[in-house]
């Protein structure tokens, strides 16, 4: 839906803002100048309805879009190489109504690689909050310092992990660098302008959201500080909660936000992680996993 307005099926439109995870909804611009929040259960991508038709494999012409990501999350599963919990559950600020979200890694056969039809680059299912994404898409994410992504490596809650999972969890330190300074930061003030702009417009907030977007900075400074990410900041919980549960005021928690941008510009000046992630490393255990794949047959 577009405000008011009844999106027919087949509009085309344009990704103007994606989500960092599967939680939140893509905003979407159509031809007619509407946009619209829509869930990726809600719309197809071009190219990929393009090459169902072409190869003659059944896709969201044949079905709902809801309906072809679950039979393609099915076909997908038996290829997940790491599962993980993330979110509130790992942070440890969950309550009696919070989901439990799972994360990971797919990697599909060698033959799919090779053939026409390609693969998707991340599989989700909103009825269970769970969410893959192919090595790859994974491990470009993750030398981008995506916040998400990153809390996968580290989250204390891995559900299953095998042996490539394992060695890339061994390694994951070569993913942290002082670009989480621009990835966490930038992010972190841009979320914090739509907060004051609904403010504004509504009189009201996520603060769910505004929560989870000053844990942001204060994972991002401990991660300067010591050289590791802590999923946990249980000093902080009691403050983190009080914003959840909208208790304090927006000029108080925005001041709080400001004054940690203060200390992050500060922890960057005296942090040891290096410039740059290891891309040289993260390319050599992409081709590694390939051959694996191509050379185990499974």
């Amino acid at each position: 839906m577009g405000g008011d307005r009844l999106i027919p099926k087949g509009s085309v439109g344009e990704i103007v803002t994606s989500p960092l995870d599967a939680q939140h909804a893509y905003q979407v611009r159509f031809n007619d100048g509407v946009e619209a929040m829509l869930r990726r259960s809600e719309f197809s991508i071009l190219k990929h309805f393009k090459t169902n038709e072409a190869l003659g494999r059944p896709g969201d012409s044949e079905a709902g879009a809801s309906d072809s990501e679950d039979r393609e999350f099915e076909t997908w599963k038996p290829c997940i190489i790491y599962r993980c919990i993330v979110g509130s559950q790992a942070f440890g600020l969950s309550g009696e109504d919070s989901d439990v979200d799972r994360r990971g890694i797919y990697l599909p056969p060698a033959e799919v690689h090779w053939s026409l039809y390609g693969f998707p680059e991340q599989l989700e299912n909103d009825a269970t909050q769970e969410a893959y994404w192919e090595l790859q898409k994974f491990l470009v994410m993750a030398l981008k310092a995506n916040p998400n992504i990153l809390e996968c490596l580290y989250t204390p809650l891995v559900e299953h992990a095998d042996s490539l999972a394992q060695e890339l969890l061994g390694e994951r330190h070569r993913f942290l660098s002082k670009l989480i300074f621009q990835t966490y930061s930038g992010y972190v003030m841009s979320q914090f302008k739509k907060l004051e702009q609904d403010l504004r417009a509504r009189g009201e907030i996520k603060w769910k959201h505004a929560m989870h977007l000053v844990r942001l900075l204060l994972s991002g400074i401990t991660m300067l500080r010591e050289g590791s990410l802590r999923v946990r900041l249980d000093e902080h919980r009691d403050g983190l909660l009080s914003i959840k549960r909208g208790e304090r005021e927006w000029a108080d928690v925005n001041q709080w936000r400001l004054s940690l941008h203060s200390e992050f510009e500060s922890a960057l000046g005296i942090t040891s992680l290096p410039d740059r992630p290891d891309y040289a490393w993260a390319n050599q255990f992409l081709i590694r996993a390939r051959r694996h794949k191509a050379f185990s047959g499974s």
